[in-house]
């Protein structure tokens, strides 16, 4: 890794050297910027001087990608051209009200927006013909320029063909944006996919338990009540590289008023260093049995908030189990072996979670005793292959503890853009006006099973036989299914089998690298505007930066450009404007009211700001001018301690429980809970007991054990992109390079040292990396950044850039969620060198 520190130290910069080095980069030594409805052209340093010495304005420019955090950042822009950026500064920075400060990544984003490799024309595979030409070559081929006329019409050519040989359900659409689903809907329709990715088995098993139709995010405390924490426990969670923007520095609040943080993970993680008292690492895939030993412990020593369980609960025990439930079918029983005959006693979980008894006996006693005690956890320990269970007993241990509905107390996925502030929104936008278009077509590919049924023709749809799938066209919108989903070289075998791929993007991502046609797409910066919103507490009102770099367009042009080819209706397809979408967006958008009585309008518009809009709407008060709101691009709730807004969930239930029962059959919180083991069977691929119990993930450690794979994989959200959004800038990838993390004393095992270049095999795949040796991984545990964006060496039969998804398995389980961190692998050390990834070519076409 380049000693960037260092080079910051020595380096002295001139006005002239400064300017040079701002300026966006593109494959030579010269600056660039952006002309006006031009792309990027080279200036001098001279030029550079002088269009900074010019005068512009600042834009409030959209930070849309998927970190949570979307922050403000704002444009400076002379005469079309972005000479610098800045973020938050609307109001002094404090505890209380904080600055909505950008990250490293939104700081980057002029370099990723007017970045060299921007996808600059529409193009076609150079040996692509209709029906798929040389399909192999997929990921392989050169690319031809073509013009836009062209590339619709084969497009549109091959929709035609495939839905006359085919019919509609050999279209697939996975994801990336709303404009052509509804072109596909209006064409007959299309094969959808379905699962999450982020939020694990939390998805449904939190709706199940608590009858709260949300996936837990935003439940838990608000940043002023996790001040009153005596215990904060970080479960599998890292906000300070996972979740932007305010949530680390909220816990540092906390931590100033003297609350304890414990960290479990098995990475001593940038959180960690910020804000443990103490980490306690864990095997990955393995914490509902530190969480069943701790529940033994708990029970043993007479520790249990009985009257708790007693009055909100079903499940605990025998004598609360809901009518005709067998009596040996409760909790208590189950983490005391009663009658499976194996107590699951801290020494028992020690064998398997790899953390002694002796701390597992102490953290449960410090849990039990120290109300009240927040557990916070991110998506990580619930993203594992058949993983329901660990959400299910984590809830059931606050439960037994009460330690939940009381503030400062509580258990939750708090993470994203809820981190550190769960409840409801104080501020939010209103809808665009744009009708939805249904898809007759009711068949959905799961995540985990949709590469493979491609390849079968078969796909599951419930218990029972696997039914017909038959895709023959994938269509990528604005995202990257193929290197975000396990199991990528089942998908680029996937997309090298049907007879057309078409992908519209801003870069030659691995979707579009592996497409046919690939359509450029213009930016949020390039749009006319729209509304962002990341905590609870902002509002962001971006507006056009630049105008449309090379021949780009909109995804809704491509699709009403489309639909006419397909006999469609344009105005159908689009209709409502981009200025009348965001108006209603604007005039729609409301605040919590001072008295927290209800929700009033956020903006006013007045009869000359419709008019100047050249949109229809009616003039209205609201708690701030349209002027203002652009001019600021944000609003931000007041907030202050002690206030009519602070958040703890499941208050209002704890204080009236008949009145204010839950939505669940019992009206209670469910330990034993049969609607969650009747939804996961009819799901088809798997069963779970109605009981938090247990039971090993496919690709868990045991599995590892037997196999020949020692090693856990767990893949982090990483600084340098989102996802994989900005895995492609140059800086970024200098700054944080892409390390395979392993543990000390393993690496002396197998000989490797830092920085010597390994390979990583699972049963499914293999990449090489450089490696990371060092004390803040568990040992037995790897770690690789998810996102990177696949650089595939057919010959060495290896991923050079380190795409974790060549190593995860497609593994369809529970819910049908993925399961990222249950995955084994073993390490060699690999005897050819590899260059930093941040000097790599970048993938520059035309």
């Amino acid at each position: 890794m380049a000693d960037l520190i260092g080079k910051a130290k020595d380096y002295m910069l001139s006005r002239r050297s400064f300017l040079r080095m701002t300026a966006t980069f593109t494959a030579g030594a010269a600056a660039a910027v952006t002309l006006p409805g031009c792309g990027l052209v080279k200036v001098d340093a001279e030029q550079a001087e002088m269009l900074a010495n010019q005068e512009g304005k600042w834009v409030t420019s959209a930070c849309w990608h998927n970190c949570g955090g979307r922050c403000l950042n704002k444009a400076f822009v002379v005469n079309g051209i972005v000479t610098k950026m800045k973020t938050d500064d609307t109001h002094p920075d404090s505890p209380d009200n904080p600055q909505q400060r950008s990250c490293l990544r939104g700081r980057s984003h002029r370099q990723h927006i007017l970045g060299a490799d921007r996808l600059k024309y529409p193009m076609k595979r150079k040996n692509w013909e209709p029906g798929g030409g040389k399909k192999e070559l997929r990921g392989k081929d050169e690319w031809v320029r073509i013009s836009w006329d062209e590339a619709l019409d084969i497009v549109s050519s091959e929709i035609k063909r495939i839905k006359e040989k085919y019919g509609n359900g050999a279209f697939f659409y996975p994801s990336g944006g709303t404009e052509i689903p509804r072109v596909l809907s209006l064409y007959g329709g299309y094969t959808a996919r379905w699962g999450l990715v982020s939020w694990g088995t939390w998805a449904d098993v939190y709706p199940k338990i608590t009858g709260i139709a949300n996936n837990g995010a935003s439940s838990g405390n608000d940043r002023f009540r996790l001040r009153d924490s005596k215990l904060i426990i970080l479960w599998g969670a890292n906000p300070a590289s996972s979740s932007m923007g305010t949530p680390t520095y909220n816990f540092l609040q906390a931590k100033k008023e003297g609350v304890k943080f414990i960290v479990i993970d098995p990475l001593y993680t940038e959180s960690a260093r910020v804000l443990a008292d103490e980490w306690i690492p864990i095997r990955p895939a393995t914490d509902t049995t530190l969480i069943l030993g701790m529940a033994h412990y708990i029970i043993t020593n007479n520790l249990v908030d009985k009257a708790f369980l007693d009055t909100y609960c079903l499940g605990y025990d025998a004598d609360h189990l809901p009518e005709g439930v067998d009596p040996k079918e409760n909790f208590k029983d189950y983490v005391l072996g009663t009658f499976d005959g194996t107590p699951k006693t801290p020494e028992w979980a020690a064998e398997i979670c790899g953390v002694s008894a002796d701390l597992i006996t102490k953290l449960a006693k410090e849990y039990a005793t120290s109300k009240p005690v927040a557990v916070i956890t991110g998506g990580a320990p619930a993203r594992i292959n058949n993983g329901e269970h660990f959400p299910h007993s984590l809830m059931t241990l606050a439960f037994m503890t009460g330690n939940i509905g009381v503030p400062g107390a509580g258990v939750s996925p708090n993470m994203h853009n809820s981190s550190t502030n769960a409840g409801p929104a104080l501020v939010k936008a209103g809808g665009n006006g744009v009708p939805a278009i249904a898809n007759p077509i009711k068949a959905k590919l799961n995540n985990l099973e949709m590469w493979q049924a491609m390849l079968d023709g078969k796909y599951t749809d419930g218990p029972g036989p696997k039914k017909d799938v038959n895709i023959q066209m994938i269509y990528h919108g604005y995202a990257s299914d193929l290197n975000q989903r396990a199991g990528m070289m089942k998908g680029i075998e996937a997309h090298r089998k049907v007879e057309f791929v078409v992908s519209q993007n801003l870069f030659l991502n691995t979707n579009s690298r592996y497409a046919d046609v690939v359509l450029p797409v213009s930016s949020p910066w390039e749009s006319y505007g729209g509304t962002l919103t990341g905590n609870r507490e902002i509002l962001i009102y971006y507006s056009q930066v630049i105008e449309p770099l090379y021949e780009s367009k909109s995804d809704m042009w491509i699709a009403k450009e489309l639909g006419k080819r397909l006999g469609l209706d344009p105005q159908v397809i689009d209709p409502v404007s981009e200025e009348q979408q965001v108006y209603n967006q604007l005039a729609g958008a409301t605040v919590m009211k001072m008295d927290a009585s209800g929700y009033e309008k956020l903006v006013t518009f007045t009869a000359e700001d419709i008019q100047s809009l050249g949109v229809k709407g009616t003039p209205q008060t609201g708690r701030i001018t349209y002027a203002e709101f652009k001019e600021k691009g944000i609003y931000q709730f007041p907030r202050s301690r002690g206030d009519k807004f602070e958040f703890t969930s499941f208050e209002d239930f704890l204080a009236d429980p008949v009145g204010k029962k839950l939505a669940t059959p019992s009206g209670k919180l469910e330990i034993y809970c049969q609607p969650l083991a009747d939804h996961i069977e009819k799901i088809g691929f798997n069963l779970k007991s109605p009981l938090p119990k247990y039971e090993p993930s496919i690709e868990g450690y045991e599995d590892g054990v037997k196999d020949g794979y020692p090693f856990q994989l767990v893949t982090i959200h990483y600084q340098r992109r989102s996802h994989s959004t900005m895995d492609n800038v140059p800086w970024l990838r200098e700054a944080f390079p892409q390390e395979f993390w392993i543990n000390a004393s393993d690496a002396a095992a197998l000989g490797i040292k830092n920085n010597d270049i390994v390979k990583v095999t699972s049963r499914w795949g293999s990449i090489i990396r450089q490696a990371y040796v060092t004390e803040r991984i568990n040992v037995g545990v790897v770690a690789v950044g998810e996102g990177a964006w696949i650089e595939y060496d057919d010959a060495e039969g290896v991923d050079k850039a380190g795409a974790t998804n060549v190593l995860n398995g497609p593994i369809p389980s529970g819910q049908g969620h993925t399961g990222h961190n249950s995955c084994n692998v073993k390490v060699e050390k690999y005897n050819k060198p590899l260059a930093p990834d941040y000097t790599w070519p970048q993938r520059i076409i035309f």
